[in-house]
């Protein structure tokens, strides 16, 4: 597929097609390239491939893509270079590929924004499922899987603050089906990480979770993939940042010490 194809929405023979799912495969070195991008069209999606981080940047510029897989070492520009203009630019999902294991590197990722990491070496297999969850997260419709759109928490608005008639309006508000949130009145842009941690809190107000239980929930691991709990820390950081009036006070993303944390309306 080339992305001329890509970018007109036509199929291989030239024919103009329904939406596809396509998503960029980043990654300087060919080997790796080319086996993610073997599994992932094998799975249904239209893959595009850049070598480089300003190959990479002017596709995303030129191309209407739904996911991005992003090696942190790349020439150019560099994975997590990339990933901050990203999400200053868009929603885009971004799983992060990345040699390094240590925690501390892994977190840059994600408070740059990425979705998701997965280290190397790794399972293609793995692979596959972390970019149908974090389309799925983005109410996406990943190929072949026929998923609900609607995210974690069913249809309806999630509020919290005063309801009652003739009082303040919500101080947060979460709608599932159209993925938005308002903090005060004024909309939030959320990655689609973010949106579903704070919809899962919001959907069980007072409900204590520890890390790993959000872990599970939330990014649906199992125990089998150590991932560490600081992943969980970081989306709550990132969350207090956007929706809390003071950071540093948290009214709505509670921690309760020793255990995890609770949503407070």
């Amino acid at each position: 597929m080339t992305l001329d194809q890509v970018e007109r929405g036509v199929d291989r023979d030239g024919r103009y097609d329904r939406p596809m799912t396509t998503v960029l495969v980043v990654d300087d070195e060919p080997m790796v390239r080319d086996v993610v991008a073997r599994y992932l069209a094998r799975e249904g999606f239209e893959i595009l491939e850049a070598a480089d981080g300003a190959e990479a940047r002017s596709i995303i510029e030129r191309t209407a893509l739904d996911l991005v897989v992003l090696d942190v070492m790349l020439p150019e520009i560099n994975g997590l270079d990339l990933c901050r203009w990203v999400r200053e630019t868009s929603s885009l999902p971004v799983i992060m590929l990345t040699a390094r294991t240590a925690e501390s590197d892994r977190i840059v990722g994600l408070e740059l924004g990425a979705d998701d990491y997965v280290v190397k070496p790794f399972s293609p297999r793995e692979l596959v499922a972390r970019v149908r969850s974090a389309l799925r997260r983005a109410a996406l419709p990943a190929a072949g899987d026929g998923s609900d759109a609607a995210g974690p928490g069913g249809p309806g608005e999630r509020a919290s603050g005063s309801g009652a008639p003739g009082s303040e309006p919500p101080a947060v508000v979460v709608d599932p089906v159209t993925r938005r949130v308002e903090a005060a009145g004024r909309p939030v842009e959320l990655t689609a990480r973010e949106f579903d941690l704070l919809a899962w809190l919001a959907d069980h107000p007072g409900q204590v979770f520890s890390r790993g239980q959000l872990l599970g929930q939330v990014w649906g691991y199992d125990g089998s993939v150590d991932v560490g709990t600081a992943t969980v820390t970081v989306h709550v950081r990132r969350l207090r940042e956007k929706i809390e009036p003071d950071p540093a006070h948290p009214v709505h993303i509670q921690t309760v010490w020793g255990v995890g944390y609770r949503f407070e309306p």
